[in-house]
C-alpha cells in the first residue's frame, strides 16, 4: 500500500474572475504601466508657445491713451506770402509790400474697436490646478498675442476690409524702380556693394529733396525682405573682408554724412509687396511726428461673469486703435525690384 506524501500539494489559483483572486488581468496590467509611466516620465515644465514674430513696435511709433473715441485728428499749416512788387524787398519808393498767408488743415484717421472673449471652462480649469497650470494665464497668453498679430497687420499692411493701408502698400506714397545694375538685372542678389549703396542713396536723396532739404525729412529707416537682408549680411567687402555689405552701407550713406543714422532692418511684410509681386524696400523717416497711430484704449477687460450654459467664466476684452497716420509723406518712399 503506497504511503501517502508527507508534503503538502500546491494548488495553483485560476483567474476564474472571482474577487480576491491573486492573478492579474490584462486591464489591471495595463492600468498599472501607465501609472509608472506616469510616475517615472521626466515633465518639461515650461509650456511650449508658437512661434512668431512681432515687429511692430521696432517700426512705428505709437501714441497711448485719449479714451473712446471717433476718430484722430491731425492739424496742419502752410504757408505761403502774397505777390509783391521785389520780392518784399523795401525801397525808397516801394510801399507794395506782400502778406504773410497760412493755411490751416486738418485729417481725419480712422479708429477700430477689437474684442476677444477669454472663456474659461470651470471643470477645465480645476483640472489644470491638479499639474500647476492655470488656464485663465494660458487663455490670456494667447490673447495678447491674438492682439498683437492685430497690431501687426494694422501697421504694415492696414485692414483690407476697412480699406485702410499700412506702412508697406501706401498708395499716396511715391513708388521707384530699383537701379539697373552691370548685370543687367535690378536684383541685390547679383548687384556689387557700390551699387546696392547706389540705391539706398538714391533713396535718401529723394526723400531728402521731397522735404525741402529738411534733413529731419530725411528717411532714417528703411524695411527689406529677409533674403536681400540675408545678402547684405552674409556677403563681405573689401580686401580683408572683415566688413559686410550691412556695417558698409551704415557707415558710407548719405544719412551718416549728413549726421543722420540710418536703421536697417528685415521684414516679412516686405516680401512681394512691390508692383507686379516684386520685392520692396520701404524707407521712412521712423519719428512720431512723421508717422504713427494711436491707440486710444488698450486692451483691457471689461466685466466677467458666470455663464451657466456655458458652464465657464466669461470675460471680454476690448481695445480701440487707429489706422496708420501720415502727418508728412515726404519723408517716406518705395523702391521695387531689389
Amino acid at each position: 500500500m503506497a504511503k501517502k506524501s508527507q508534503f503538502p500539494v500546491l494548488k495553483v489559483p485560476v483567474n476564474d474572475g472571482l474577487p480576491g483572486n491573486m492573478m492579474l488581468d490584462a486591464n489591471s496590467v495595463s492600468g498599472g504601466l501607465a501609472f509608472l509611466v506616469g510616475e517615472l516620465e521626466k515633465r518639461d515644465e515650461k509650456l511650449h508657445e508658437p512661434l512668431t514674430s512681432i515687429t511692430w513696435p521696432r517700426d512705428m511709433p505709437v501714441r497711448t491713451g485719449g479714451g473712446w473715441v471717433d476718430s484722430v485728428s491731425v492739424f496742419d499749416v502752410s504757408y505761403a506770402s502774397g505777390e509783391g512788387s521785389n520780392d518784399g524787398l523795401m525801397g525808397g519808393e516801394s510801399n507794395d509790400l506782400p502778406m504773410i498767408q497760412a493755411d490751416i488743415g486738418k485729417d481725419s484717421y480712422r479708429v477700430f474697436q477689437w474684442g476677444h472673449i477669454v472663456s474659461v471652462p470651470l471643470i477645465d480649469q480645476q483640472k489644470l490646478q491638479k499639474i500647476g497650470r492655470s488656464l485663465d494665464d494660458i487663455l490670456n497668453r494667447g490673447l495678447h498675442l491674438v492682439h498683437d498679430k492685430m497690431l501687426d497687420k494694422n501697421v504694415y499692411t492696414g485692414i483690407a476690409k476697412a480699406g485702410s493701408y499700412g506702412l508697406v502698400n501706401d498708395p499716396l506714397i511715391s513708388t521707384v524702380s530699383a537701379s539697373t545694375k552691370a548685370s543687367g538685372s535690378t536684383e541685390w542678389a547679383t548687384a556689387t556693394p557700390d551699387e546696392i549703396l547706389a540705391d539706398v542713396n538714391a533713396v535718401l536723396l529723394a526723400t531728402w529733396e521731397a522735404s525741402e532739404h529738411d534733413l529731419s525729412g530725411m528717411a532714417n529707416h528703411i524695411l527689406i525682405p529677409t533674403e536681400q537682408y540675408t545678402i547684405l549680411v552674409a556677403r563681405k567687402v573689401g580686401v580683408t573682408g572683415d566688413k559686410s555689405i550691412l556695417q558698409f552701407l551704415l557707415e558710407n550713406n548719405l544719412g551718416k554724412n549728413q549726421g543722420n543714422d540710418l536703421f536697417i532692418a528685415p521684414s516679412v511684410w516686405c516680401k512681394g509687396a512691390g508692383t507686379g509681386g516684386k520685392d520692396r524696400l520701404v524707407a521712412y523717416c521712423n519719428n512720431e511726428d512723421r508717422v504713427r497711430f494711436d491707440i486710444t484704449v488698450p486692451l483691457q477687460r471689461m466685466l466677467t461673469q458666470a455663464s451657466a450654459a456655458h458652464v465657464a467664466y466669461l470675460t471680454p476684452y476690448v481695445t480701440q486703435f487707429s489706422e496708420l497716420q501720415w502727418p508728412y509723406r515726404q519723408h517716406a518712399l518705395y523702391m521695387d525690384g531689389i
